[in-house]
């Protein structure tokens, strides 16, 4: 099966990307993951300064799921210029063998202008796209809503940065924790957004150590990611697709593990799959083995493209309905 696809003039070898805030700190990372069959990266969250994240400990899991509490720490737009710019020089240094595959760099503020600010500054490395993290709380509200639970917020992030991207495609990252996930993304799409990734951690959740009888995080609280959210992405990715008539690309993640897994994120509507808990699960490798699934389902089924796979499920449904 031809796993390739070119996404708004950026061709993907194949359709798996790793996640932001996996592996996304160093350009030696990129390669790594690279090397490891990835067909793309998306960096951490980039802050225009030195943001500090949460204390240990940050993270638990199950064979089920994640909470992660990092708090989205990152050394700022120094640091950033610093690995993006390495890493898009391409393989120089080391072994010619592992491509330069494209990157996405993802941004993060808490103002609106901060937001603009950051996505000038990366822009200017030139990424081949700015995912943008819409789920930090708006310090300028008067509740500290997050931006990606308001439609007039989400669409006000995203204009800010359009204005500055130039000829760069800008995805904005949604948040699964609002009613109606759809509405806050035709906002985006007013305001010019290029692609979504669909989506961020669901919760806050929360895990107790029973001889304590204390929450295991230091936050008390945090993300919840792995196997256990699947359901929930799948729906959002449907509602993203729908809500956008099939018309924009998706960047679906949130509990993939399997090829068959990607394959039922391709048929809710998104076109490329990112990959990030199932990582700490399976390894590394876990992008080369999700294409090596996707390739044999697709010769036990038939499908010769992978492109074809996109949006199936509202295909199937509008052929029922007549």
């Amino acid at each position: 099966m031809n796993l390739s696809q070119t996404v708004l003039g950026v061709t993907f070898q194949n359709p798996t990307v790793l996640a932001s805030g996996i592996w996304g700190i160093t350009a030696s990372s990129w390669r790594r993951v690279a090397q490891n069959g990835a067909g793309g990266i998306t960096t951490k969250s980039l802050w225009l300064s030195e943001h500090k994240g949460h204390p240990n400990p940050t993270i638990i899991s199950t064979e089920h799921w994640t909470l992660n509490a990092v708090g989205v720490p990152d050394a700022g737009i120094e640091k950033a210029r610093e690995e993006i710019g390495d890493y898009m020089k391409g393989p120089a240094g080391g072994p010619e063998r592992i491509r330069r595959v494209p990157l996405i760099a993802n941004i993060i503020a808490n103002t609106v202008e901060n937001y603009g600010k950051t996505a000038a500054e990366i822009a200017k490395l030139q990424p081949d796209f700015l995912e943008v993290n819409i789920s930090c709380p708006n310090v300028e509200d008067e509740f500290g809503k997050p931006f990606a639970c308001s439609a007039h917020d989400a669409s006000a992030v995203t204009k800010a940065v359009k204005s500055v991207s130039g000829k760069i495609p800008v995805f904005i990252k949604l948040s699964p924790n609002v009613d109606d996930i759809g509405s806050i993304a035709a906002a985006c799409v007013d305001a010019g957004a290029d692609g979504f990734t669909v989506i961020n951690t669901v919760g806050p959740g929360m895990a107790i150590d029973l001889k304590s009888r204390l929450p295991i995080l230091a936050n008390k609280v945090g993300g919840m990611s792995g196997p256990a959210i699947k359901p929930i992405a799948v729906r959002c990715i449907a509602d993203v697709y729908r809500a956008t008539g099939g018309k924009l690309p998706i960047i679906g993640t949130g509990g993939i593990m399997t090829g068959e897994d990607a394959i039922e994120f391709l048929l809710a509507g998104a076109t490329l799959i990112g990959i990030g808990t199932a990582i700490g699960y399976r390894g590394a490798e876990v992008f080369r083995l999700v294409c090596e699934e996707m390739a044999a389902w697709g010769e036990a089924e038939g499908v010769q493209d992978i492109s074809k796979l996109i949006g199936g499920m509202h295909q199937a449904l509008s052929s029922r309905s007549l």
